[in-house]
């Protein structure tokens, strides 16, 4: 069963039998509103959104959004505020508004949320190549600079629960390096080794984990088969783990911009699903990273049920 793309996933949240909370910190952006009230008017969420009201009432004219199926919670601290809702079970979704990423990653880990699962948070970016009919997760593309061999861990452990949230059983996972052989002068790679090992070991259940891999081998067939290289992953990789931010997010967004594409990102690691683009992205990939964050809640509460 290969990765859902986004009509498929909007048609799932179009099913949901009742409507998800959504609380948006930081609610006065323009794409944030339009993006939570085509969500509302398809029956997807019930959206909440947290910051100066006055502010988001402007950007609610200025985007010709009706606010009467909002909830508008003024706070000098939308994000705690946002939080807060989590916590009090008013809504299940956080999503990131008009807010820079520390301000809404701190209340993430604030024990007085109960959302911190651990000491690592990451973005998982859902890709699908739309004219080659790909779909493959990106991971860390947004948070962590430059992880450490414990955070590259959790990085793993948390794509492969975005993974198998979206229906893999058994997640195709590439270690990303600019080479397909150790080498001790790339660390990177010692790394990758480490983590190889420890996927063999079981830690990170059901998933066959390769690498070093390079992007090209990751992704082509006809690469792998030009250098010699075989095996599951090998132009097959479902999820694609980098060694940095930097090459991640040069990655992520050299695809974004030049390839027919549509995309939405999520923050994993958290104790609940975080909508999280950039403040520059458009209504339809906020709708996307939507209708991505109720696959993985609904999938989330049937377990939690299960």
């Amino acid at each position: 069963m290969p990765l859902p793309g986004f009509a498929e996933l909007a048609a799932q949240a179009s099913r949901q039998s009742s409507r998800v909370g959504v609380a948006a910190a930081g609610g006065a952006d323009v794409t944030v509103l339009q993006a939570l009230s085509l969500a509302a008017r398809q029956g997807w969420v019930r959206p909440l959104v947290t910051g100066d009201s006055e502010a988001i009432a402007l950007a609610a004219r200025q985007a010709e959004v009706d606010l009467t199926p909002f909830e508008v919670v003024a706070s000098d601290e939308p994000a705690e505020t946002a939080a807060q809702l989590i916590a009090d079970g008013r809504a299940t979704i956080l999503m990131k508004g008009q807010i820079d990423t520390p301000s809404l990653v701190r209340p993430l880990f604030d024990p007085r949320y109960g959302l911190r699962r651990g000491k690592t948070i990451c973005q998982v970016v859902l890709m699908e190549i739309v004219d080659q009919q790909r779909r493959f997760l990106l991971a860390d593309t947004g948070v962590t600079i430059r992880p450490t061999l414990k955070q590259k861990g959790d990085i793993l452990r948390y794509t492969l629960q975005v993974a198998r949230g979206l229906g893999l059983d058994t997640p195709r996972v590439a270690l990303l390096s600019a080479t397909e052989k150790f080498n001790p002068t790339m660390p990177e790679t010692i790394d990758i080794v480490d983590l190889c090992r420890q996927a063999e070991a079981g830690d990170f259940g059901p998933a066959q984990v390769r690498g070093p891999l390079s992007f090209d081998v990751a992704y082509a067939t006809d690469a792998g088969q030009k250098k010699q290289l075989a095996g599951e992953v090998v132009g097959a990789a479902e999820a694609l783990v980098f060694p940095d931010l930097l090459s991640a997010n040069l990655t992520v967004k050299a695809i974004m911009y030049t390839a027919r594409c549509q995309f939405g990102g999520v923050l994993a690691g958290a104790g609940c699903p975080v909508v999280f683009m950039s403040r520059s992205d458009t209504v339809e990939t906020r709708l996307n990273s939507l209708a991505y964050a109720l696959a993985l809640a609904t999938s989330s509460s049937r377990e939690t049920n299960g």
